[in-house]
């Protein structure tokens, strides 16, 4: 399916901040999902959100990746600008993938480790502190879309509200806090995660929920999926679950 004519429909995939928020291989997530869109038969229109820009009404799927302090806070103000606009596409049910930094500030807060408060967008009702210990290593979770494996590094702790949902359970690796034996938050179809690796490439099924969401959302349409070759993502996913579980 290589024209427009012969694409199932165009898919709008909105990148959050890659100048500033995208390390340890997370624009890798976008990438993994505008190729694998392609795979499917539909067309990916990836387009970048920088700080000053304006957010695509058509958007389909926003994906946000990780970052420093600094970084952080180069995109607060844009945020704040954007978050009403942000929140209307999260109660509309858009589906969203957010990791590690910007997990955080679409939570409630994130203080600094020298005290500053971030505000969040409160989208996630989480809230993180941050320290000194990183919390760092592979990480094998159970969630609602199967075994999800991943790399963290992060030193923010973040805890979730009574009534928050998490991604995931963790089997192997720190999540959010090292403590709870929880891994992200997901409200909605809004996930926010601190899984890099990056996550998508190694989770197929993750990667394919999100396109099911983007694609039904752009034609109207129930999505169709093509006939996909996943042997190597499935041996690596397979690998590390093996590899974490049998060192419990």
């Amino acid at each position: 399916m290589s024209t427009e004519s012969a694409s199932k429909g165009t898919i709008t995939l909105v990148h959050l901040y890659p100048r500033e928020m995208s390390i340890y291989g997370d624009l890798g997530n976008t990438r993994c999902l505008a190729a694998r869109i392609a795979r499917h038969g539909y067309t990916a229109r990836v387009v970048d959100h920088h700080p000053g820009g304006e957010l695509p009404a058509d958007a389909h799927v926003l994906l946000g990746g990780g970052g420093q302090d600094s970084g952080q806070v180069r995109v607060e103000d844009d945020l704040a600008v954007q978050a009403d606009t942000l929140r209307a596409m999260a109660g509309d049910g858009l589906p969203m993938l957010m990791i590690c930094g910007m997990y955080q500030l679409f939570g409630n807060a994130f203080i600094t480790v020298d005290g500053k408060t971030l505000p969040g967008l409160g989208i996630l009702d989480v809230t993180t502190q941050g320290g000194a210990t990183r919390m760092i290593g592979p990480v094998v979770l159970d969630t609602a879309y199967g075994s999800v494996v991943g790399y963290e590094n992060h030193s923010g702790a973040t805890t979730l509200g009574s009534g928050q949902a998490a991604f995931g359970k963790v089997v192997a690796g720190f999540g959010n806090n090292g403590q709870d034996a929880m891994e992200g938050a997901q409200t909605g179809n809004v996930i926010g995660s601190y899984l890099h690796g990056p996550i998508l490439p190694a989770n197929p099924a993750l990667a394919d929920h999100l396109i099911a969401l983007a694609a039904e959302r752009a034609t109207g349409r129930p999505f169709e999926p093509g006939v996909m070759d996943d042997r190597l993502a499935d041996e690596a996913h397979a690998r590390q679950v093996r590899r974490l579980t049998r060192a419990r």
